[in-house]
């Protein structure tokens, strides 16, 4: 961005782009204004003793966990059973990226068949039911193609598979995980997404949380499948930024 001529920005994303907004605002909080996520990712000591405490004793929930919230994190196992079912690809892209890779860069169909599932069950859950997926139900079949033929026409699959790879095994990234970012951040929660957090959780990680939005439809995929949602929750975000006294 500093190449581009921007001292100060605001970044937007979901996916591995919400991993690495939170990196630049750690990096360089001097340059940016505002990071608004709409894939929320926290992992504290805290987080996890209560998960943890909650799914052996089911009583203690209340005392941490407001009502409306509970569906976010329990039943703690029927999660983690849906965790272990969806991220076999990440296992296997963070540690044999190039097998898989050089095998989809050589079937379009193949392909297809890998990126466009991701479309169908992180879009919604209950889609895996579908004998279609429902692909078409918030997407043309013309963008989906179109994603797909990014990767196709370029050849690049396996370059971004290793990015996974890359990054579990980065020193930097070890260094960065778990430090607070003091910018001042917006958070859209999806219903749909495939991790959620609380409100009530996501201080340690965003002290300077001043939006946190649950969302009323919508995916891992807002950008795509819900853009107007995104775009206002954002412009809102943007607001609340430029309203406080303590804009740069």
């Amino acid at each position: 961005m500093a190449r581009l001529g921007y001292k100060n920005f605001y970044v937007q994303a979901g996916d591995w782009g919400s991993i690495i907004i939170k990196f630049m605002a750690m990096i360089k909080p001097s340059s940016v204004i505002g990071a608004h996520l709409n894939l929320i990712s926290v992992h504290t000591s805290k987080t996890m003793f209560k998960t943890l405490l909650g799914s052996v004793f089911p009583s203690t929930i209340p005392l941490f966990l407001k009502a409306s919230d509970y569906q976010k994190v329990f039943p703690f196992w029927d999660k983690f059973i849906f965790f272990l079912e969806e991220m076999g690809y990440m296992h296997l892209q963070a540690t044999k990226p190039d097998s898989i890779g050089f095998a989809l860069n050589n079937s379009p169909v193949g392909l297809a068949a890998y990126i466009l599932e991701k479309f169908s069950t992180w879009t919604d859950k209950e889609y895996r039911s579908s004998p279609n997926g429902n692909l078409t139900t918030h997407y043309t079949m013309d963008d989906l193609l179109t994603n797909v033929m990014i990767y196709w026409f370029t050849g690049t699959i396996t370059s971004s598979m290793r990015f996974y790879k890359e990054y579990w095994n980065s020193k930097l990234v070890q260094s960065l995980n778990g430090n607070p970012i003091e910018v001042p951040v917006g958070l859209a929660a999806f219903p749909n997404e495939i991790a959620a957090v609380p409100e009530d959780w996501v201080k340690d990680t965003f002290p300077n949380c001043i939006q946190y939005t649950d969302m009323s439809v919508g995916g891992h995929f807002p950008a795509f499948e819900q853009p107007q949602l995104l775009a206002d929750d954002f412009l809102k975000f943007v607001q609340k930024v430029e309203e406080k006294d303590d804009y740069p």
